[in-house]
């Protein structure tokens, strides 16, 4: 039985300890080499050991686990990332055909994860394949939403839109071409159909954000300066996540 040598980046200790346990108990075949608190402490153990595997958490202070294609230029090992976020990215994973875990791991998964990984380890350079995952990361697929207005249908970019506000039974999105797009559809509804785009936020019950388009925020008057000076509310008990959310979001 060949043993893949493994390395775990997650700066959460209890997360770290939960997946060498499970590795322990059922996947033999995996040997934890080290672990690391952040990315760039998992890059000097990387170097170090030269492991065929990393497990690696997508959401990390200062550098997100998918910007490792910006500090190697090659990439010889297995990448399994692990999030705790259903609608982060999974979307670009899975066109990419990227192996990931969501928290808290599944033992099944893992184990169908590991046979994934030993069919793949003879391929050498992975760098161009995660190349692609981070661009569709960073456009969002260039996915489009479908609006409907005043008995028409309008197609838009997803990363085109600004905000979205409530006003009584209607909802304005606003573009970044500066126009604005009224529909009879609530703000719940596009809340749940953007679940997926890490770039949105819901920060009051009459709006949401697209962070990508944020220019400056008033914490004092609890309000979002966004691009083409559409200006959004933000819910003071909102703003940890909010910050959090913007340490993670913002390319």
């Amino acid at each position: 039985m060949k043993v893949i040598g493994t390395v775990i980046i997650d700066d959460e200790e209890r997360a770290r300890s939960v997946m060498r346990n499970l590795a322990d108990k059922y996947c033999p075949t995996l040997r934890i080499l080290d672990e690391a608190h952040d990315l760039r402490d998992g890059l000097e153990k990387i170097k170090n050991h030269k492991p065929q595997l990393v497990f690696l958490d997508v959401e990390m202070p200062n550098y997100p686990g998918y910007e490792i294609v910006n500090f190697l230029d090659v990439i010889d090992f297995e990448i399994i990332f692990t999030t705790a976020y259903d609608q982060y990215a999974i979307k670009a994973f899975e066109i990419c055909a990227v192996d990931y875990l969501l928290k808290p791991i599944d033992r099944y998964k893992l184990i169908e994860a590991i046979s994934k990984v030993k069919s793949k380890l003879s391929q050498k350079n992975k760098l161009e394949h995660y190349q692609v995952l981070l661009q569709k990361i960073n456009d969002n697929n260039n996915e489009k939403i479908i609006i409907p207005e005043l008995g028409n249908r309008r197609i838009i970019d997803i990363k085109d839109i600004i905000a979205i506000e409530a006003n009584g039974a209607y909802t304005t999105i606003y573009q970044t071409n500066g126009s604005k797009i009224t529909t009879s559809k609530n703000l719940k509804h596009f809340e749940n159909k953007l679940a997926s785009y890490n770039i949105f936020f819901r920060s009051h019950r009459s709006w949401i954000i697209n962070i990508n388009h944020l220019d400056r925020f008033n914490k004092t008057e609890c309000l979002l300066i966004m691009n083409n000076n559409v200006i959004a509310k933000i819910t003071r008990t909102f703003y940890s996540r909010f910050e959090e959310r913007l340490n993670s979001s913002i390319i």
